[in-house]
């Protein structure tokens, strides 16, 4: 199996939500354990922009993410917002790889500034400490200074910024289409097979001229 067994996704309060549901079902699909943090202003959000409305509770949103995924016993695991005896908030149980997706200019200020108000800080800020892997995706648009700063400190200290910034050269059809370009894309970072989008120069496009 190549990339992490264990990977924590987090979702907090941008526009979005379909990528960060995309990759959960990629992730189970490829038998990869989740740590799920997720933000009230993310459930929001994805209330407004999906059809998915998810139980209020970590059990109960941990039973229907896996009945939505088809995931195995376990394989989801949802972490209340205060939970700090949860894995992802020591670098003794973390996994080694988070995904904040998508990510508000909130959740990466708090980030940069090692706030830790809430699990899903206290996660990022664990692997940024440990040096572990941390993939943030920003939606946001246009983007102020203050969130340029907290980028460009967040790349220094080992983060990933992916904007969630679909290209087009592979010719979508579909929204769906768009939204797998971008999880193709984290999917790449983590090292996870995708067959969703192709790497650059395994296919040629051709030209009319």
């Amino acid at each position: 199996m190549s990339g992490p067994e264990r990977i924590t996704l987090a979702m907090t309060g941008a526009s979005g939500a379909q990528y960060g549901l995309r990759l959960l079902d990629c992730l189970v699909q490829e038998d990869r354990e989740v740590h799920f943090l997720i933000s009230k202003a993310a459930q929001l959000v994805m209330a407004t922009e999906t059809d998915v409305v998810l139980p209020a509770k970590p059990q109960a949103m941990q039973a229907f993410l896996s009945e939505y995924t088809g995931a195995a016993a376990g394989q989801i695991r949802v972490f209340a917002k205060e939970d700090w005896m949860a894995p992802p908030a020591s670098g003794s149980g973390a996994p080694t790889a988070m995904v904040v997706v998508p990510c508000s200019t909130g959740t990466l200020s708090a980030i940069a500034t090692g706030a830790c108000n809430n699990l899903i800080e206290r996660a990022a800020d664990v692997a940024l400490k440990e040096r572990r892997q941390l993939i943030l995706v920003p939606r946001e648009a246009p983007y102020s200074s203050i969130h340029l700063e907290n980028m460009l400190k967040l790349s220094n200290l080992g983060a990933v910024i992916l904007p969630a910034s679909p290209g087009f050269y592979h010719q979508p059809q579909t929204l769906d289409d768009l939204v797998d370009f971008v999880v193709a894309r984290i999917l790449n970072l983590l090292q996870i097979p995708q067959d969703m989008l192709p790497r650059w120069g395994e296919h040629h496009f051709v030209s009319d001229e």
